[in-house]
């Protein structure tokens, strides 16, 4: 499968998700888990899109990182449906191994965000929310030779192409400030949760992740959004 055919139907599934999520929401309103305040404001309260500045740091000024953008749709100041998407890179060399990785792979997150805050329709905002993120992406991994101290023989490899998939959930915090106008500025923690893989093989485990970030280094992570209110 192409890169942009994997764009295009991830794209497909990801906002057909997202009308699911959104309808369930507004089915279920009146419910006490998803109960809405009962005052005039409309239950449809626009939308706004964000760029996270920290993958872009990331991407700037070390090996690895990611660009990242999202949309989020406000039902009544309280629950924000979210489409999180990017394109995550790579390109690292270790200096103990001599190992080469590097990738480059879209990723996507699809969740829900709940406005913590007693009033809702105040200009700040304090989420608590859910992800579930998915990439698929492939990897080149080499090492140049190196003779095998006991055998002698070069020990050197190159993989190109591998394929590899990754599944995880995100529980996510976050704060949401308005500055002037449309303009707010927020940042989120997170913590993420492997749920499935496709990524070990002979060359064992990819250094890096799409969206996801080095594997098996922390599994927390952090955005600090520019957010315009629409």
């Amino acid at each position: 499968m192409t890169i942009r055919r994997f764009i295009s139907i991830s794209i497909r599934r990801a906002v057909f998700s997202l009308l699911l999520l959104v309808a369930f929401v507004n089915a279920t309103a009146q419910t006490k888990f998803l109960s809405l305040q009962k005052d005039s404001v409309p239950v449809f309260r626009g939308f706004a899109v964000s760029f996270d500045l920290v993958g872009a740091g990331l991407m700037a000024f070390t090996d690895n990182g990611q660009y990242e953008g999202a949309l989020r749709i406000n039902l009544h100041d309280e629950w924000f449906p979210i489409i999180e998407a990017g394109l995550g890179k790579a390109n690292h060399s270790d200096d103990v191994t001599h190992i080469h990785y590097d990738t480059s792979a879209p990723y996507f997150r699809i969740g829900i965000d709940k406005n913590m805050l007693k009033d809702k329709h105040g200009s700040n905002r304090l989420y608590a929310g859910l992800r579930y993120a998915f990439t698929s992406y492939k990897v080149n991994i080499s090492r140049p030779d190196f003779p095998d101290p006991v055998w002698l023989w070069n020990t050197g490899y190159d993989v190109k192409d591998a394929s590899c998939s990754h599944h995880w959930i995100e529980a996510v915090v976050g704060v949401d400030s308005k500055i002037f106008g449309p303009l707010h500025l927020g940042w989120s923690l997170r913590y993420k949760r492997r749920i499935s893989h496709s990524e070990d093989g002979d060359f064992g485990k990819t250094w890096y992740v799409p969206g996801y970030g080095i594997y098996g280094d922390t599994r927390l992570g952090g955005t600090f959004n520019v957010i315009i209110d629409i």
